[in-house]
């Protein structure tokens, strides 16, 4: 299977792709951080396909995505799990324009791309990793949250699109997990990053609609979509 991992050199995309290529399928690693895609491709240079880009550079994406389908005939899985986010209470609107750039524009650039040669493959599965936080607007993090309920509305418009056809959608929600993402003081129920990524291999494999990862999170989830 040619599967695609979008910011695959640390947290969730990492694991996945540690997982994916130690069963033996071909992963295109997509990152900005040209020593960790080394370092990568050197540890399992037979399975593993490094490509620099950052996303929130539209040029960039569009000249490694030409590639990267130049390259492969089809792909089969793609995870989009590329994004950052920062504590930002006094608003520096630098760092406000720069989330945005990377989990709103890039994100959206990567995905419909992607879901676009779904369409001209007439299949594929295509996983977007979003965030709880995409339910809850926090003063502390006001872009974070914003672009991550972008993400959600964005991907429940595809899986309604995708309807009648051979492309899956699945949308991965989590809460806290134990990466360089959880920032903050006094954060609870931070999960375990190989607890979360063996949750999310499994929804994959089952073509899951979504999943929020872990269960306790869910009950978070509930509240916070019904009650706030």
């Amino acid at each position: 299977m040619n599967i695609l991992i979008i910011g695959a050199t640390s947290g969730i995309g990492h694991n996945l792709w540690v997982h994916y290529v130690t069963s033996g399928h071909n992963v295109i690693v997509v990152g900005r951080r040209r020593e960790l895609l080394d370092d990568m491709e050197r540890s399992c240079p037979e399975h593993t396909l490094p490509v620099l880009c950052d996303i929130s550079q539209t040029e960039s994406f569009y000249n490694a995505w030409e590639s990267i389908i130049h390259k492969h005939s089809r792909i089969d899985l793609a995870i989009v799990c590329a994004g950052i986010g920062e504590l930002n209470p006094n608003l520096d609107v630098k760092t406000e324009l720069s989330t945005l750039s990377v989990n709103v524009m890039g994100w959206a650039n990567a995905v419909a791309s992607i879901y676009r040669v779904f369409e001209r493959q007439k299949s594929g599965h295509l996983v977007t990793v979003t965030s709880v936080g995409g339910l809850q607007p926090t003063p502390v993090a006001p872009s974070y949250s914003a672009s991550k309920a972008f993400q959600i509305n964005y991907t429940k418009s595809l899986q309604s699109k995708a309807k009648g056809t051979d492309i899956i959608i699945t949308e991965i929600r989590p809460g806290l997990v134990d990466t360089r993402m959880a920032k903050g003081e006094g954060l609870f129920w931070v999960m375990p990053l190989d607890k979360v990524c063996r949750k999310i291999i499994k929804a994959i494999d089952n073509k899951q609609k979504r999943l929020i990862v872990t269960r306790r999170w869910r009950i978070i989830n509930f509240i916070l979509k019904h009650f706030m």
